[in-house]
């Protein structure tokens, strides 16, 4: 058998050519893997009430008509209230999916404002999103209605304030001269809960429509106007008057009207005619008598300017609040200072006013500010204001203690011809005085002038006395309404043109009386009144104008007019004090007084000084010894005893000096009683002479000498009084100094009574 050849071998590699198939395969897989990784969506959860029409897999996440994500789930939530859908959304959306970020559902909807979603019908219900930057979230809420539009859309946005929605709702038209600008974006009550803020959109290319004084008014259905006149029915549009909208415009004198300000709000009105009539004004009054809303006219200078809207009576029927629709041209008038008042017939003494009012009923007036803050509410004044301080005449003011019976109407008379009328009357601010406000015709101002005095006539006035009675009246008018004569003494003084304040004397001898008024502070008013004389040595100087309590009750306050020498008595020196009648055992003086009554007496000043014109009255008539020349002494004692100013100091029962007064000493345990000795016997004061009280009477007894009855003398025993007594010439000791106290005895030693120095007297 022949040998099979040997076969030859060779060494090969492990690889084949079949593994890249596989090799292939495997990077494929992780490509696919990573791109559908790369490329997969975001889920995240939509919380909905329920899932009508909602498919997972089928239902779309719609902006803008682009699909943006898809429903891959759908599942009841967990409380079982709702269902929550999950949705892919592409991962492209991720830096729009933040907690700001909206979801709902669009489906169609018909309403009279419109139809929407219309395209669903044939699509299918779908989720709509408004995208939102900000912090990252994966769970929502979808809204229940389709959100308003945004702020950023461009055009203008803006805020209505309404009393009532009516038809409105969200999608209602805008109107400008029947075109649609706008719409209504969303509404709800504001934070008072009385109004209704409705959110607007107009337009980017109608923006500049809408400037400061722009009138809205809800166009919604028909507004009907009827009067004796006729009907009048206006509407906006077919679609306003079954859907509802809101229409604008500006009023024809506002046409250069600045742009507005969209934070501030508008109002709207309930139509047309309310836009453009008025402007909503309150009013608050007590007084709604013959008054009727719709009808009363507001009335500015034979003008209706206004018309009364309604009255609402307060809770307790104690008032009324008034709402007025005013002209857009009033607009600017309407501030702070601007006056409303009633107007009805009135007749009275002082003439008959608001005759008118008789023939067209109760009305109320108005008088505009020229500036001030602008308000919307006002009070009713109770009565017709005064004229305006740029009216035609002159205006003055005049201040007086008291009213009278003057009234707003009162006439103002001069030689009893009327030239003007009391515009108003007032309380000052410190409620002390009466503030009269009065106006004097334009053809009369050139008769008040610097020196004019005025006073009231109102009434009559008497005078009496012993010589008889006066009865005096101005006229019959004032007599029975009241009234304000003035008089002009000096016709060539300064002219009056402009407003200024005068005083109104309460009759007409105190309106021109001449000389000078001063006060005088009195303890007490004991038997003084108006009227009572000032004398100065028996003659008649002055007289007391008034007599009232001061402010702190301390004390009286006397006014009181010095018509003889006012330069030398109101002057700082000059003394004033009540004469009284005097009786007593020892003295009886003023007597006078008995019949004819108390009066004040006035010491002028001995030298001249400044002018003063307030002065407190001595308690007693001063002491002529206090201004003479003399040896004036102090002297200390434990306690005054009987002594008092005037007493008198006798030396060996001779009168030879008086007490002037007497005062505590610094440290209250002394009086000291100031004396003086006339210039004559002043000699016999030496510096060892001894002072004692001689009041009373002084018993010396004994069982063997009897009983001694000692006094000085019947005038000492009676007031009081001081002696001394100087020892001879070798104990008397050197001449007193003016001002040198001694002490005061209660008693004199005999041998006091025993000195008799022979001391040369002065002249």
């Amino acid at each position: 058998m022949p040998e099979l050849p040997t076969p030859k071998t060779r060494k090969t590699t492990s690889w084949s050519a079949i593994w890249v198939l596989p090799l292939v395969a495997l990077l494929i897989g992780l490509w696919l893997a990573w791109k559908a990784m790369s490329e997969a969506g975001i889920e995240i959860q939509i919380r909905f009430e329920n899932g009508d029409g909602i498919q997972a897999g089928k239902t779309q996440l719609m902006y803008k008509g682009i699909q943006v994500g898809k429903v891959t789930d759908l599942h009841v939530s967990e409380d079982i209230k709702g269902v929550v859908a999950t949705v892919e959304v592409l991962k492209e959306a991720a830096p729009y999916l933040s907690e700001e970020t909206r979801f709902w559902l669009v489906r169609p909807r018909v309403s009279l404002a419109g139809v929407t979603g219309l395209e669903t019908l044939v699509s299918g219900i779908y989720i709509a999103i408004d995208p939102v930057k900000g912090e990252p979230a994966r769970k929502y809420t979808a809204l229940t209605e389709p959100p308003p539009l945004s702020d950023s859309l461009p055009g203008l946005h803006l805020t209505l304030k309404a009393e009532r929605l009516g038809s409105l709702e969200q999608g209602s038209p805008v109107y400008y001269r029947q075109i649609q600008v706008g719409q209504v974006k969303s509404y709800q009550l504001a934070e008072d809960q009385r109004t209704v803020e409705i959110k607007v959109h107009v337009e980017q290319p109608y923006a500049h429509l809408v400037r400061k004084h722009t009138r809205f008014w809800n166009a919604s259905g028909l507004n009907v106007t009827a009067g004796l006149s006729g009907v009048k029915i206006r509407t906006e549009s077919l679609l306003s008057m079954a859907a509802g909208g809101i229409a604008f415009a500006t009023p024809e004198h506002r046409q250069d009207s600045p742009p507005t300000d969209p934070s501030i709000p508008f109002r709207l009105y309930d139509g047309f005619e309310s836009a453009e009539a008025g402007l909503r004004v309150l009013l608050r009054m007590d007084d709604v008598s013959g008054l009727s809303p719709g009808n009363t006219p507001v009335m500015y200078n034979g003008v209706q300017v206004g018309t009364l809207k309604k009255l609402d009576m307060d809770k307790d029927f104690t008032g009324a609040t008034a709402e007025l629709t005013m002209e857009p041209r009033t607009e600017d008038y309407l501030v702070e200072g601007t006056e409303f008042w009633t107007v009805k017939p009135s007749i009275s003494l002082a003439g008959i006013t608001g005759i008118e009012a008789l023939v067209k009923g109760n009305y109320i007036a108005v008088r505009f500010a020229k500036e001030g803050t602008p308000t919307r509410e006002f009070n009713v004044r109770p009565k017709a204001p005064p004229l305006n301080t740029d009216a035609p005449g002159l205006h003055l003011v005049l201040t007086s203690d008291r009213l009278g019976s003057l009234e707003v109407g009162s006439p103002v008379l001069f030689r009893q011809m009327r030239v003007g009328s009391v515009q108003s009357y007032q309380l000052s601010r410190d409620q002390q005085r009466v503030v009269i406000g009065v106006h004097i015709e334009p053809e009369f101002t050139k008769l008040v002038n610097e020196s004019t005095r005025f006073w009231n006539s109102s009434g009559v006035t008497l005078k009496g006395g012993l010589s008889g009675v006066e009865v005096k009246s101005e006229s019959l008018q004032t007599l029975l309404a009241g009234g304000i004569t003035f008089s002009t003494p000096d016709p060539k003084a300064k002219p009056v043109t402009r407003p200024r304040r005068f005083t109104l004397y309460q009759d007409e001898d105190l309106a021109i009386a001449k000389g000078t008024l001063i006060e005088i502070s009195v303890p007490h008013a004991d038997g003084l009144k108006e009227g009572t004389p000032i004398r100065y040595k028996g003659i008649d100087v002055g007289e007391v104008e008034s007599v009232s309590l001061a402010n702190d009750l301390s004390g009286v306050l006397v006014k009181a007019r010095i018509m003889q020498a006012p330069d030398r008595i109101a002057r700082a020196g000059s003394q004033f004090w009540v004469v009284r009648p005097e009786l007593g055992l020892l003295r009886t003086a003023n007597l006078e007084t008995l019949v004819s009554g108390q009066y004040l007496e006035v010491l002028p000043a001995n030298k001249p000084g400044a002018a003063q014109t307030r002065f407190t009255a001595l308690a007693e008539a001063p002491d002529s010894l206090a201004r003479q020349e003399g040896l004036r002494i102090t002297l200390s004692a434990p306690r005054r005893g009987s002594i008092k100013p005037g007493v008198i100091v006798s030396y060996r029962e001779v009168p030879v000096g008086k007490v002037l007064s007497f005062e505590l000493g610094k440290t209250a345990d002394r009086v000291f009683i100031h004396a003086l000795i006339e210039p004559r016997y002043a000699p016999l004061v030496h510096s060892g002479s001894r002072f004692w009280h001689t009041s009373g009477v002084g018993v010396d007894a004994s069982l063997f000498k009897g009983v001694k009855v000692r006094t000085e003398s019947l005038e000492s025993l009676m007031e009081g009084g001081i002696s001394f007594a100087t020892p001879n010439e070798a104990q008397m000791g050197n001449r007193a100094l003016d001002g040198q106290t001694f002490a005061l005895h209660d008693d004199a030693e005999d041998e006091w009574l025993t000195w008799a120095p022979k001391i040369p007297l002065g002249n």
